[in-house]
């Protein structure tokens, strides 16, 4: 069998295999969504085609939608060349159950991939062309927290944004640059109203993707590129709004032992592929059961009925708390603290973690004692169940392939919110900061972790971080085994509220986190000695 669409035409064979396939015609889909295109979405990587593609996909088997979404990417080109080209647009969805057993799903509603990294001019050309169709209702993204910085760690634009401000809209390459481009061609097409969804995980996700795309706009404006008008069109919420938005699901990477169980069912062609760029895909995407995408209800152009699917729509001030209940204290600080020390500790797994009397404490507490304390209740959803749900059932998954060192990715990028709010929450609430224990040991291991070493002091490969260079540049000189070369090399990374939300030292936290720091470094299995002396 294959997922393609001549493939999915033997629905006994599919069937026999446990595959649900779509229940409606996917090439009539794809050449409807071209003449009316509805959605258009950056980044069509493992969350998005897991998850957010499958709303899109309940929609059309039910008859309530009848176009489906364009995919958009302006980084890495690969999934459309070596998994959407072959596959026709198809996904196959992995479930993976707790107890074992997987639930298999052909998802169709992805109708094409356009490349916007300069490799087809074609592709770009076709983009403009729907981005200026009244029909189009939203455009999403799931391009990770970097993928909205227009500037690095020093305050300049990056590179590339910088040569797509000189350029104008006509030239560009960085996501949001295309964003402003694209929105600057629907307003000269006659201004209809749009929505610009982030379903990243950032704190106020809207929010940052409307301040990179009206800075690019402005410095445009300024050398004379694009007019006033323009710019007013981009602050009027009832032509164009940026809603906040909650998404949670684990997306591991693609993973072999998933590629091997699609072959033993008679499934062809489904091995994962690592990208030139470093990325992970493949033509099947493995996932957990739970989801959340609670979304701020302001469409001027209307949308898919996604609540119908299980979204959750509300206003801004519920998204904003249910994504500061996940995002700063309910999963992801858990993620960052458990994929430093894994990869410390020499895990792969991060259900193995779970199974760790330490590491588990180190989450209890970082979630339980110090996280829910300054946590506000969202309503819609609990924070201690959907805490509970996370330590007892989600992340002690075993057979969600999840790894470390995946969620290792980017940290400099997730700390800031990750960690940061929490702490700037103790300020607001007039909390000591300095009787942290979790949040301090959290940091302190991502400091540990940076010096790529394990706790036998052998060497291991970092995960991919685009400020990697800059921040061991600083821990430059520190030695495994002599804690008195950590001088005051830290301190620059510490105080730098950039990074944290914070300057940790104003807080009490900066001496605390480099004193943890120093006793992890003292010899071989010194991280697990600090973990026990703190955790017990």
């Amino acid at each position: 069998m294959k997922v393609t669409l001549e493939g999915i035409k033997d629905k006994a064979a599919f069937a026999a295999a446990g595959v649900t396939l779509p229940k409606y015609d996917v090439a009539a889909v794809q050449q409807y969504s071209r003449e009316h295109p509805v959605w258009l979405h950056f980044g069509a990587g493992n969350i998005f085609r897991g998850f957010v593609a499958s709303l899109q996909q309940t929609l059309l088997d039910e008859g309530l939608q009848k176009s489906g979404i364009q995919t958009l990417s302006a980084y890495d080109g690969a999934i459309i060349d070596d998994v959407f080209g072959p596959h026709d647009k198809l996904t196959l969805e992995v479930t993976l159950l707790p107890d074992t057993n997987v639930e298999l799903k052909v998802i169709g509603s992805v109708v094409h991939g356009y490349k916007l990294n300069g490799s087809a001019p074609q592709d770009e050309t076709e983009v403009k062309e729907l981005m200026c169709n009244p029909s189009v209702q939203m455009v999403s993204y799931t391009i990770t927290e970097k993928g909205y910085a227009i500037r690095g760690i020093d305050g300049k634009y990056l590179e590339q944004v910088e040569k797509d401000i000189a350029n104008g809209p006509k030239e560009v390459r960085h996501a949001m640059s295309w964003t402003a481009s694209l929105l600057w061609d629907r307003y000269q097409a006659g201004a209809y109203p749009i929505a610009m969804v982030s379903m990243d995980n950032c704190s106020h996700n809207g929010d940052k993707l409307k301040a990179a795309v009206l800075e690019i706009a402005q410095a445009w404006q300024q050398k004379g590129f694009v007019d006033a008008g323009f710019i007013a069109y981009l602050q009027d919420k009832s032509k164009v709004s940026f809603p906040w938005t909650m998404i949670d699901k684990i997306t591991p990477r693609p993973d072999a032992s998933i590629a091997q169980l699609l072959k033993e069912k008679g499934i062809e062609d489904m091995d994962p592929i690592k990208t030139a760029r470093g990325s992970f895909i493949a033509p099947f995407v493995n996932a957990e059961k739970p989801q959340y995408l609670i979304v701020e209800d302001i469409f001027p152009n209307g949308r898919p009925p996604l609540e119908k699917a299980g979204v959750l729509f509300t206003d801004g001030a519920g998204v904003d708390l249910c994504e500061r209940m996940k995002v700063t204290t309910c999963l992801n600080p858990l993620h960052t603290a458990l994929a430093v020390y894994g990869c410390v500790l020499g895990y792969e797994r991060i259900a193995a973690e779970m199974d760790d009397p330490q590491l588990v404490a180190l989450v209890k507490k970082l979630g339980y004692d110090e996280g829910l304390k300054v946590v506000d209740d969202p309503k819609i959803l609990n924070p201690r169940d959907f805490l509970t749900e996370v330590i007892e059932q989600r992340l002690t998954n075993k057979c969600l392939p999840d790894s470390p060192q995946r969620i290792a990715t980017d940290t400099s990028q997730k700390v800031t919110v990750r960690f940061g709010e929490t702490l700037k929450n103790y300020q607001k609430k007039g909390l000591d900061a300095t009787q942290l224990i979790a949040l301090p040991l959290a940091i302190a291991g991502w400091m540990r972790y940076l010096l790529a070493l394990d706790d036998d002091g052998k060497a291991f490969t970092l995960s991919d971080d685009p400020l990697l260079s800059d921040l061991q540049a600083k821990m430059a000189g520190i030695e495994f085994g002599k804690p008195e070369t950590v001088g005051d090399k830290l301190h620059p990374i510490l105080s730098n509220a950039t990074l944290f939300g914070v300057d940790l030292y104003s807080i009490g936290l900066g001496t605390k986190v480099e004193d943890l720091f120093k006793e992890m470094i003292t010899g071989p299995h010194a991280v697990r000695q600090t973990l026990i002396k703190y955790l017990g």
